[in-house]
């Protein structure tokens, strides 16, 4: 077990279960002080029975009012992780109205509103790490039935490039990780939504990943941690594919 965020204070979000969950525990086994916020209070409770060590908040990403209340009790985070995000299934003909504000909301309006808020108090300190879930599925591949989602996440791809433009001269730097296909509770609720052999679908995924096998939440957030520590202090501006080699 590596100390490389002692003295860090690390806020996560969506951190009941699957990247977020496992980002919070790595953070926390790292050394850091970890704030793990969720919309679902049972899972955040879970992760609270199983980590004691890390502080658990009920957090809606889509509350501008909630957002600005956490910011002003939090003033202290270095490392903001923004995980939230909901993966639309479908075409630019299944796309919705509303499919296609939720989307826009939770995956790329929440990580504006959470830099917004919390970037203040880390460019007073001229120090802050700000980091966002991102995809493959974006403005890196186009990959099938992922219009909207596509397009929010090539949308936060641009959001961090820009935020990293801005304030790469006071110590803050800014980065997206973009993950392929990873084992999560979220990608079995879409299998299970797709309909048909939940075991045909979960196959179809695995067998368009190059490796032969699905990312796991761990892996993810060791690059997380890398991102949030002191050994990535060159690497602002970036997107970090890590994908199985699903877009090479």
């Amino acid at each position: 077990m590596g100390q490389r965020l002692t003295g860090r204070t690390c806020l996560v979000t969506a951190a009941g279960q699957g990247i977020g969950r496992a980002t919070a525990v790595a953070f926390a086994d790292e050394g850091a002080r970890v704030i793990a916020t969720d919309i679902n209070e049972s899972a955040l409770a879970s992760l609270s029975a199983a980590r004691p060590d890390i502080a658990v908040e009920r957090l809606d990403v889509c509350d501008r009012d909630a957002i600005l209340a956490a910011a002003r009790q939090h003033r202290e985070v270095d490392v903001l992780f923004n995980c939230a995000g909901f993966v639309h299934h479908g075409t630019v003909l299944d796309v919705g109205e509303d499919d296609y504000d939720l989307s826009f909301d939770l995956n790329v309006r929440s990580a504006f509103r959470m830099s917004q808020a919390f970037l203040p108090s880390m460019l007073e300190r001229e120090s802050g790490r700000l980091l966002m879930v991102s995809s493959v599925a974006s403005s890196i591949k186009g990959m099938a039935n992922r219009c909207v989602y596509s397009a929010t996440k090539a949308a936060l791809i641009g959001l961090v490039k820009s935020m990293a433009a801005d304030f790469v001269g006071q110590g803050i730097r800014v980065n997206a990780i973009c993950p392929g296909t990873v084992q999560t509770p979220s990608l079995d609720e879409r299998i299970a939504a797709q309909g048909g052999n939940p075991e045909d679908v979960r196959r179809a995924f695995v067998e368009r990943q190059p490796m032969g096998r699905l990312g796991q939440p761990e892996e993810i957030a060791a690059l997380v941690v890398y991102l949030a520590s002191e050994e990535s202090a060159f690497v602002t501006g970036q997107a970090f594919v890590i994908d199985g080699g699903l877009s090479m």
